[in-house]
């Protein structure tokens, strides 16, 4: 009997000997955090653990970044940015490039549109510059395989002049560009130049007073605050886009009016130009603008932004699908903001009536202000990745607390950061 209790002993023993060892083998193999020095807050508990793709602005570079800082992958490209740069689920890239012989040369400008394969050969190129337009800033992959992009179109003075704006040098408004990359057929286009309203010249099909047409755009606003426009022509300067592919619709967030503008995709090109037609019967005409009531003459709401970059339609099982991400640069106080926005159910502009979205969240930060560029997106775990462009990413949980903090600094910006999971197929596919 005592052979068998010293035996059960020995046996317990060994166990707990086991186990120690085991447990002093696991602690020696447990790799210790290094952080780069970019690396200026590190959360482990409440990060995303996901990876950042760095967009270097007007750049040859982007860059894979993971929470610790390190460089997983980095991209070479041939040309400058012009700026929008995306990662497709294939590992494809599709980008906004600056033209070799630009002949408009505002910031942010473009002119070739590319995707470009993983061993860095061009799939697709298209050309869309001249002396009359060039495509800018952004660029997105819609559902059907078409690429959506934004054009500065020159209207000269005299065409202006016959539209009842009082200018004597050109004028470059906005427009939106649907191409086919298998045929590099334009599929869809609107042009901002379609829905002015004017208070000049009654004889004009364009005349009324912009209050009681909030559908309309005031191209006297920029004018009339003439701190947002020099005398080059560029008096709207939209950057960024974004499709609902559930409403059909177009976010364009337009820098120099403050504001967001919300148009409808599903009307023909003929319908795009008129007033009339697609699914909200407004044709190619605001079906919502939200950011600056200021804009349209509205004594009601108050006025969010000011500066304005990359309005972001959360999708899909995204945290706060439906809502959108807004980075408003907040010129007028030296502070950015990120917003997040409930969209109406359905879109309507009224007048004399607030017509601003609902702030469903927002963050700000005494250290946090660029006044170009930049933008936010929303991170598996509710997080929330923000591009602050002359300084580099924040991560911020929902309660506002900075859990990861990367400084790019030095005089490289960054056009935006967009959020990657390490089993995404367009990470996977670069063999990560």
């Amino acid at each position: 009997m005592e052979k068998m209790k010293c035996f059960k002993y020995l046996q317990i023993l060994f166990l707990v000997s086991l186990v120690s060892c085991e447990s002093n083998t696991n602690a020696s193999n447990e790799e210790p955090l290094v952080l780069t020095d970019e690396v200026e807050v590190y959360v482990a508990d409440k990060i995303d653990n996901s990876l950042v793709f760095a967009i270097y602005n007007g750049g040859t570079e982007a860059k894979l970044l993971d929470k610790k800082g390190n460089e997983l992958y980095e991209w070479v490209l041939d040309d400058n940015l012009g700026n929008d740069l995306e990662l497709l689920p294939d590992g494809r890239l599709l980008g906004m490039f600056k033209a070799d012989i630009p002949q408009i040369t505002f910031g942010g400008f473009g002119g070739k549109i590319k995707i470009v394969n993983i061993d860095g050969t061009i799939d697709w190129e298209f050309e869309y510059s001249s002396s009359d337009y060039i495509a800018h800033h952004d660029v997105e992959m819609l559902p059907n395989g078409n690429v959506l992009f934004i054009v500065w179109e020159r209207v000269a003075a005299s065409e202006a002049q016959a539209l009842g704006i009082n200018v004597i040098t050109d004028l470059y408004t906005e427009a939106l560009i649907e191409v086919n990359p298998s045929t590099n057929q334009i599929e869809w286009e609107w042009h901002s130049i379609d829905h002015l309203v004017q208070d000049v010249d009654p004889n004009l099909p364009n005349y009324g007073q912009i209050d009681e047409n909030p559908q309309l755009i005031d191209h006297s606003y920029v004018f009339n605050n003439n701190d947002l426009v020099g005398d080059d022509g560029d008096i709207m300067h939209a950057n960024g886009i974004d499709y609902d592919a559930v409403k059909d619709v177009i976010y364009l967030s337009v820098n120099f009016y403050g504001e967001v503008w919300v148009i409808d995709h599903s009307t023909t090109k003929a319908e795009a130009a008129s007033h009339a037609g697609g699914n909200y019967g407004k044709g190619g005409d605001l079906i919502y603008r939200f950011g600056n009531p200021g804009a349209y003459n509205n004594t009601q709401g108050d006025r969010m932004f000011y500066k304005v970059h990359f309005p972001n339609l959360l999708e899909g099982n995204e945290p706060g699908s439906g809502n959108v991400l807004v980075f408003m640069n907040g010129t007028n106080a030296n502070q950015s903001t990120v917003y997040e926005l409930k969209m109406p159910s359905n879109f309507n502009l009224q007048t004399n009536q607030n017509n601003e979205p609902e702030v469903v969240w927002s963050f700000t930060d005494p250290d946090m202000y660029v006044a170009i560029i930049s933008g936010a997106v929303r991170l598996d775990n509710g997080n929330t990745l923000i591009c602050e462009g002359d300084f580099g990413f924040w991560e911020v949980t929902p309660q506002n607390e900075v859990v990861w903090k990367y400084n790019g600094g030095g005089e490289q910006k960054y056009w935006r950061a967009y959020n990657y999971s390490f089993g995404d197929s367009a990470i996977t596919s670069l063999g990560l």
